[in-house]
């Protein structure tokens, strides 16, 4: 295999930009939204796009799990299974932005699809999620994020993922426990999934195997293509091309961030591409693609002022809640559950928490006006 760290580097890009255009691409066609999945069981009872959701959790879960298993990658320096269980700061973060994508009229990777799409007012948004999640990576919200929030919760002996704290306090092969746990949690959902003829239709399953496909391929390009057991500069461990220096995989908030930093710093060489940031703009470009070929693109803007502050808050609200969860409903959602993160459940409950009362308190403004 070339070693070449260059050559590794640009490897990791293009498989970026190419995932980024399949997401964006998928998503866009299949109407893949997870604010629009727990909207549609909040508000009608109808959970079809909740079941894909799921669906593509699951095989990104099975898969993902399988691959390490295999050996074909070791994830255990993600972010997501780090020895801090910072209970307070994933739930917190989770529940702001959970809140802030419903006022926002999608997450940050539905976003970025419906700007693809046309719509000038998910570009804001984008805008605004990538300033908010500066401000709380390194800038004005960083100092609460890092004193007050994140020391909060235990350090544990080893990583927070579940198969891994299972080995460590009832003794048993790791192997089994991955497979033991992807056996319990496979089980219920299929049986779950299979009782929708609506979910049992192509659109919704190919869809949702596609962008389970995309995480646990993005896993092994950043953990597996972009790994280096020994850099030869600094003759330690690498993984080239992404932001935080650990295998990642699909997650729209932080990347947002750092492609604003391109943006704005274009001249700066310690401001580079990194895979975050051809995955954002690859999802941009997919979604404008599918959305072209479909004839579904269409221009669109803000309503009033009132729709303007409502999309402009919960755009703030995603940004900071995305950094302060360690990623959105995609990053934690899909690319954390992935790895039995005992955080991403957490974080997960907060966002789904978070969008359910953000549904109920819209329904309570329309019942008032009304």
């Amino acid at each position: 295999m070339d070693t070449n760290p260059s050559q590794l580097i640009q490897t990791v890009l293009l498989c970026g930009l190419a995932l980024g255009v399949a997401f964006g691409a998928l998503a866009q066609a299949t109407r893949f939204c997870t604010m629009g999945a727990i909207a549609d069981v909040v508000n009608f009872g109808d959970a079809t796009r909740l079941r894909t959701w799921v669906w593509a959790a699951l095989v990104a879960l099975v898969g993902t799990q399988a691959l390490i298993g295999l050996g074909g990658v070791d994830l255990s320096a993600s972010i997501y299974t780090g020895r801090r269980l910072s209970w307070l700061a994933q739930g917190l973060g989770g529940l702001a932005f959970g809140f802030g994508m419903v006022l926002a009229s999608g997450c940050a990777s539905r976003a970025l699809v419906r700007a693809g799409g046309g719509s000038l007012k998910a570009l804001v948004v984008l805008l605004v999620v990538g300033f908010a999640a500066q401000m709380t990576l390194r800038g004005a919200f960083a100092l609460p994020r890092v004193e007050w929030l994140d020391p909060v919760g235990p350090l544990l002996a080893g990583p927070q993922d579940l198969p891994s704290w299972l080995s460590r306090h009832v003794g048993l092969p790791l192997p089994w426990l991955r497979a033991a746990l992807c056996l319990l949690l496979a089980v219920p959902l299929l049986l779950w999934l299979r009782r929708s003829r609506d979910f049992l239709q192509p659109g919704p399953l190919l869809g949702g195997l596609a962008i389970g496909a995309l995480i646990v391929t993005a896993w092994f390009v950043t953990g597996s293509l972009g790994h280096l057991g020994e850099h030869p500069e600094t003759l330690e461990p690498a993984w080239l091309a992404t932001n935080s220096r650990r295998p990642e995989a699909l997650s729209f908030v932080a990347p947002t961030a750092y492609t604003l930093d391109l943006l704005t710093l274009w001249s700066d060489r310690g401001t580079v591409l990194s895979f975050g940031i051809t995955t954002v703009l690859g999802t941009l470009l997919g979604a404008a693609a599918s959305a072209l070929l479909r004839r579904e693109f269409r221009w669109e803007g803000f309503r009033d002022v009132r729709d303007t502050a409502q999309h402009l808050v919960g755009a703030v609200l995603m940004g900071a809640g995305g950094v302060t969860a360690l990623g959105c409903s995609i990053g934690q959602g899909l690319s954390g559950l992935s790895l039995l993160s005992a955080g991403s459940f957490i974080a997960v409950a907060g966002i789904v928490a978070g969008a359910v009362a953000a549904l109920r308190y819209q329904a309570w403004v329309i019942d008032r006006d009304g």
